[in-house]
């Protein structure tokens, strides 16, 4: 397993991934426009392109047996609603892994690097969002020091979901 720092050449294989990870585990939960309009906007080789570029934005992958195995995506200033008096917040946009290949550690390891990669910014939080029924998610992110903050939504097309807004010290 290795972890590093996601390149142009990774862009097919994120923007894949991160389809294939959201709809295996949410895919269920929307129409078919909703869907397609969601993915089109969030996981697009366009999209992916421009996250990579962005200057505020790191990427980490991990690759496994050569191949793309999950990814994790910051950006250095938090974009959620502000909930904490925190000063200088970063925010875990995606954390996501293969499906066939969850529960072997990847998580751990991309919370480990991004929780540097804040320390280095000099982030004082940590900020995500996190589907209101996905405990598993939640008890996760708990492990990390981070914890519901408040209540907020999230749109997929026109569908607007529960979601939690989760918080910790970096």
């Amino acid at each position: 397993m290795t972890l590093r720092l996601a390149l142009a050449a990774d862009i097919p294989a994120l923007s894949d991934l991160g389809r294939r990870a959201f709809v295996a585990k949410f895919g269920h939960l929307y129409n078919a426009e909703n869907l397609a309009q969601f993915l089109e906007e969030s996981h697009s080789e366009a999209t992916v392109t421009a996250q990579l570029a962005h200057p505020d934005m790191k990427i980490a992958v991990i690759e496994e047996a050569g191949k793309l195995a999950s990814f994790c995506k910051i950006v250095r200033t938090s974009t959620l609603p502000k909930h904490t008096p925190a000063k200088a917040p970063m925010e875990l946009k995606q954390l996501y892994t293969d499906p066939d290949l969850i529960g072997r550690g990847h998580g751990a390891r991309l919370m480990d690097w991004a929780f540097a990669e804040a320390r280095g910014w000099r982030a004082d939080e940590m900020q995500l969002s996190v589907y209101a029924h996905n405990p598993e998610a939640q008890r996760f992110y708990r492990r990390y020091g981070l914890d519901k903050v408040a209540d907020i939504t999230f749109a997929v097309g026109d569908h607007i979901d529960p979601e939690f807004m989760f918080a910790g010290p970096v």
